[in-house]
């Protein structure tokens, strides 16, 4: 339904009235803007209306903003728990092989003072590697990693490259078991390297270490001493280090001291170890030496020595000797009763 005419808005109304009104409010609005673009009277009026209309404008963004923020969150917690489980199983990575270098170049060192110690001692050895460890209170045992098929025979000594450990006490085909110098059933000869007393050195009963149950009231042993093989009954081969002496107490029964004595070898952290087998004996008798005397040129010769024998005699003031008459060859001297 059309509306009339009347009722339309004064502000366009078709009357002189309304265009006056209208062109009125025109050069108002103008002449305001000209006035605050050069003299900026009006700012205080858009500052003051920004400060109300501001917070309705935030309002109005809050839902907006939340959105945008839980999304940043939640991506950014995604990428750093990302980032961060690739950077721990690095660190672990990391961490594995440097250990893993640790370990090998302490191996290497170890099997370098297991070849140290064959060179200077010019052994016929055989290295083995431990593979099992029995290191209870009532006996101490190692597996190594050769058995009969490798040539090894019970009763062989075992040495690492600071001492004696211990020697092989059962073979089976691919492996063998050692038993330790602290083993309380083992016993070794031993010799003190300072003062040469010789004794026997046992496994302590609580495995810990060995001991020196026999030493004589009078002996010359001290703490500090080192106790070598002494070669004695023929099964571990003079010279290797045992052990050194802690300390030296009055025994049990009173009538001998007793030593503590910490072993020489790493008991507990050898891994690599030697298998001394036989050392060859020279075949037949020793080689004779050489004869000792003058050189050859300063000798006389045989006929001056003989004929020169009796001035020589003379000139030191003693009568010569009657000549003994010479013998032909085939002729023997005649009997001292005469001849029958």
């Amino acid at each position: 339904m059309a509306r009339s005419r009347d009722e339309s808005s004064p502000l366009f109304a078709g009357n002189a009235a309304g265009t006056l009104r209208l062109i009125s409010y025109l050069a108002l609005a103008m002449v305001l803007m000209v006035l605050d673009h050069r003299n900026g009277w009006l700012w205080r009026v858009r500052y003051a209306a920004s400060a109300v209309v501001e917070p309705v404008y935030r309002l109005a963004n809050l839902p907006g903003a939340g959105m945008r923020t839980l999304t940043v969150a939640f991506a950014d917690r995604k990428l750093l728990t990302e980032q961060n489980q690739r950077l721990r199983e690095d660190l672990l990575l990391a961490n594995a092989r440097l250990n893993r270098m640790a370990a090998v170049a302490e191996q290497n060192q170890r099997l370098k003072e297991l070849l140290d110690t064959q060179h200077s001692l010019e052994l016929n050895v055989q290295l083995a590697r431990v593979v099992g460890v029995d290191l209870g209170a009532w006996q101490q045992r190692l597996v190594i990693n050769l058995g009969a098929r490798d040539g090894v025979k019970p009763g062989q000594p075992v040495i690492d490259a600071h001492g004696v450990i211990g020697q092989v006490v059962e073979v089976l085909p691919t492996t063998a078991v050692v038993m330790l110098v602290t083993d309380p059933a083992h016993a070794i000869p031993v010799v003190v390297e300072r003062s040469g007393l010789r004794t026997v050195a046992y496994g302590a009963r609580d495995g810990s270490g060995m001991v020196l149950p026999n030493i004589p009231l009078a002996a010359d042993v001290r703490p500090g001493d080192k106790l070598l093989t002494s070669g004695l009954g023929g099964r571990f081969p003079p010279g290797f280090p045992v052990g050194k002496v802690e300390s030296v107490g009055l025994g049990a029964s009173g009538m001998f001291r007793a030593a503590q004595v910490q072993p020489a070898a790493d008991i507990d952290r050898s891994e690599d170890v030697l298998l001394l087998h036989d050392q060859a004996e020279p075949a037949g008798p020793p080689t004779p030496a050489a004869p000792s005397g003058p050189p050859t040129g300063l000798a006389p010769a045989p006929g001056a020595a003989a004929g020169g024998m009796p001035a020589a005699a003379a000139s030191a003031g003693n009568p010569p000797s009657a000549p003994t008459p010479a013998r032909t060859a085939g002729t023997a001297p005649a009997p001292a009763g005469g001849a029958r």
